[in-house]
């Protein structure tokens, strides 16, 4: 799994009922298709339909983590104690290896760019799947 998809699971996972929400109006509609089958004519869900998504309110879930855990991480400003927090590798290397994923264009060497670049990307891709993410983290 990609270092993103790991940052997604361990979020989404750990989302309780109470930090998620139905997803809004201006959300795009999930697939409701059915299709009959041939043996009883009774209808059942089209293959790649999915469930109705809730989102999973990020900020509630990594604050509720932050909580319980022992190391003050700033998960809101850093890509490394976001990542810490989330019990994932944050060397250099897997951040490198993220921001390949991502699509960074700019010098991994220059690590602090890199990170400051990698922390709201990682923000806008969690909202783009799924995540609610406050405002003040998808400034760009």
């Amino acid at each position: 799994m990609s270092i993103f998809g790991n940052i997604m699971s361990a979020i989404f996972k750990s989302a309780s009922p109470a930090a998620t929400t139905p997803p809004s109006p201006a959300a795009p509609p999930v697939s409701t298709a059915t299709t009959e089958r041939a043996d009883d004519k009774t209808k059942a869900p089209a293959t790649g339909e999915t469930a109705t998504l809730e989102q999973v309110d990020v900020a509630a879930v990594l604050t509720k983590l932050a909580a319980q855990n022992e190391e003050k991480l700033d998960w809101r400003m850093s890509i490394v104690d976001l990542m810490k927090l989330l019990n994932l590798d944050s060397s250099l290397a897997a951040r490198k290896q993220l921001a390949r994923e991502l699509h960074y264009a700019g010098d991994t060497s220059d690590s602090a760019s890199m990170n400051i670049w990698l922390h709201k990307q990682v923000m806008h891709k969690l909202a783009e799947n799924g995540g609610k993410v406050p405002a003040d983290l998808m400034v760009k």
